[in-house]
């Protein structure tokens, strides 16, 4: 463990101060957006431009790092990053920041390929697994951390959006000045979707689904939140409590997947995540009331706790799924084909959930969530029924960030086959039977020599 932080310090420096600007930019852009009093659904348009932004460079900002390189590319597009930001503190209006937003997906996408192609070249066979848990731990702890900072200044001024950029800017600074070599570059191209649809229907309907779910739950949380008349630190506590728990869940969800066939889990987790989301309504209760007036939030945050908690590890649970009716070597470009499914959901989410809640209220955000979820468990209970499980030994649970690029999909240890040994057996005691027969003739030379004197 710490040899893996000795050698990739700065870039696991650079990508915490990234995420702590990541997290308190969602978060702040919510918060603000319902102060200027934008539509839900104008929000949600605005929110989705993040993830049009990411599909778009997921898509294809392999071509340019491959012409730039690594360093050159993660400069330019922290600093686009940085500069969209404060962008946002200058033009206010939904069309302009949806734009915004769209440099900073594409900006993020960019950021997490070459990150994640830079550790994915520092690592091994051996220690591929602990790498990936550091990086899931940096990305979820600081992006945790980072929705704090909306204590820091009121939205409505411009210091946030200017210490946001300034995160930004020095994170540039470790990965620039590091003296390690860029790594080597290669193109992965996803699984084509039919392809992908016939070994794993699931898999395949469940990304889709799923994408929808994490773009609305992370972009309108906190939009839900100041709608109810949360303060700006109760705020931070929400979404601080999602990104953790889901982050902690991780494990003991994907143990039990290892355990148990893995559509079951997907059907319980799934069914049980939309059942927190429905009690999350009645929790809210008289929440939105004047101070003095309103019931208290703790119920509210334990059903958060334990929505995130069923939630958030679904999206590793379906790329184990899929992996189980692969062989090993297709690992890869399954995964890169579910995040290009997933991407293709999360582009629609954050709108349709803001066009829902402006239907049915507020609490729709939670029932859209909840029909989401609902929808992934029946999937999943008719798949049980037309198909047997596959027992597939080279598949395991492996925790994974929904944000993970397809070169991050090469981080899974599950996904890099063991070199061959270079010699069989047979060849290696054939030498070894020769190099014996030698030490025995100069032993024996060795003997006559002494004899003769």
């Amino acid at each position: 463990m710490l040899k893996i932080l000795r050698n990739s310090w700065a870039l696991f420096l650079g990508m915490s101060l990234i995420m702590l600007a990541y997290g308190f930019q969602g978060s702040l852009l919510g918060v603000r957006a319902v102060q200027e009093e934008f539509s839900l659904t104008s929000t949600g348009f605005m929110m989705s431009g993040y993830f049009l932004g990411y599909f778009l460079g997921a898509k294809y900002i392999t071509t340019i790092i491959s012409r730039v390189g690594h360093i050159r590319s993660f400069a330019a597009f922290a600093s686009f990053a940085s500069v969209a930001i404060l962008a946002h503190s200058i033009v206010v209006n939904p069309i302009t920041w949806f734009l915004f937003r769209v440099i900073t997906g594409l900006s993020m996408a960019s950021i997490y390929t070459i990150a994640e192609s830079w550790l994915n070249d520092r690592s091994s066979n051996k220690n591929r697994g602990s790498v990936l848990s550091i990086y899931m731990i940096i990305l979820y702890g600081s992006m945790g951390f980072g929705m704090f900072f909306l204590n820091f200044s009121a939205p409505e001024n411009f210091e946030p959006f200017i210490l946001i950029s300034l995160l930004m800017s020095v994170a540039l600074i470790p990965i620039l000045m590091t003296k390690r070599k860029a790594p080597s570059f290669k193109s992965i191209q996803p699984m084509k979707l039919k392809e992908l649809y016939k070994t794993s229907p699931l898999g395949m309907v469940s990304a889709l689904l799923y994408g929808i779910i994490q773009s609305a739950l992370f972009s309108l949380l906190a939009v839900y939140a100041t709608s109810m008349n949360f303060s700006i630190f109760e705020i931070s506590i929400a979404t601080f409590l999602l990104a953790v728990s889901g982050a902690i869940s991780q494990w003991p969800i994907g143990k039990l997947s290892d355990i148990f066939d893995r559509r079951k889990v997907i059907v319980y987790s799934t069914f049980a995540a939309g059942i927190f989301a429905v009690c999350t309504i009645f929790a809210s209760g008289q929440m939105y009331l004047p101070e003095g007036l309103s019931t208290p939030k703790t119920w509210f945050y334990v059903f958060l706790i334990l929505f995130s908690f069923t939630s958030l590890p679904m999206f590793a649970i379906i790329m184990a799924h899929t992996n189980d009716y692969i062989p090993k070597e297709k690992f890869v470009v399954a995964g890169a084909g579910l995040q290009f499914v997933f991407g293709m959901g999360a582009m629609t989410g954050p709108l349709l959930c803001s066009i829902f809640m402006n239907i049915s209220g507020l609490n729709g955000f939670w029932i859209f969530l909840a029909i989401f979820h609902f929808l992934i468990g029946a999937f999943g209970i008719h798949r049980m029924r037309v198909r047997e499980t596959a027992e597939n030994p080279d598949s395991q649970f492996t925790p994974m960030p929904e944000s993970i690029t397809p070169l991050g999909m090469e981080l899974n240890p599950q996904a890099q086959p063991i070199a061959e040994p270079t010699r069989s057996f047979d060849e290696f005691r054939s030498s070894l039977e020769r190099r014996l027969k030698q030490i025995n003739v100069f032993i024996n030379l060795d003997k006559v020599t002494k004899k003769d004197k």
